[in-house]
């Protein structure tokens, strides 16, 4: 074991993968690698870079948003994490283990809550819809916009205006 490897606690047993991977490409393992590796393998939700680095904070790690947002190009190239972008101007990312590849996502257009539900129902028509038009389907993403029921609750409301033309909207 190197110096690295015993300088951080495994509090994640997908690090491994992650060191086996880097070797692979010919890259250092380091330990901020590691460290916000392991930030990401040991949360279950959704994190943006602010998230990372918030929670690199709390563990007394001072990393760079530079060096976050490098490791998390090179977790999501190894397969070991997903980004999404949900139309709030960053991305989010998510490890894939003990995941299901099917993911819905339910987006409050206030908040920014994110939340993940699994649905037998889209699973089936996604099926179904292959199917009919003769299309072998590998995955799929269904993002919801909307208010959460916390938005709604403190009197949020959806400002839905439609399509407009501007050239149609003179005075």
């Amino acid at each position: 074991m190197s110096a690295i490897e015993s300088a951080i606690p495994m509090a994640s047993p997908y690090l491994p993968l992650f060191r086996r991977y880097l070797r692979q490409q010919g890259l250092p393992v380091t330990q901020q690698r590691e460290v916000v590796a392991d930030v990401v393998f040991t949360s279950s939700g959704h994190l943006s870079v602010e998230e990372i680095e918030s929670r690199l904070k709390e563990r007394g790690e001072r990393i760079g948003k530079a060096t976050i947002y490098r490791t998390m190009e090179i977790l999501v190239r190894s397969g070991l994490v997903e980004d999404h972008d949900f139309g709030d101007g960053f991305k989010r990312y998510e490890h894939l283990f003990g995941h299901h590849p099917v993911r819905e996502h339910l987006i409050c257009t206030h908040c920014r809550t994110v939340t993940e539900v699994q649905d037998r129902q889209v699973e089936r028509l996604q099926g179904e819809l292959a199917r009919r038009h003769g299309f072998l389907a590998a995955r799929h993403r269904l993002e919801i916009h909307g208010l959460c029921a916390d938005c709604q609750a403190g009197g949020v409301t959806l400002q839905y205006k439609g399509l407009t033309c501007p050239a149609l909207d003179v005075a």
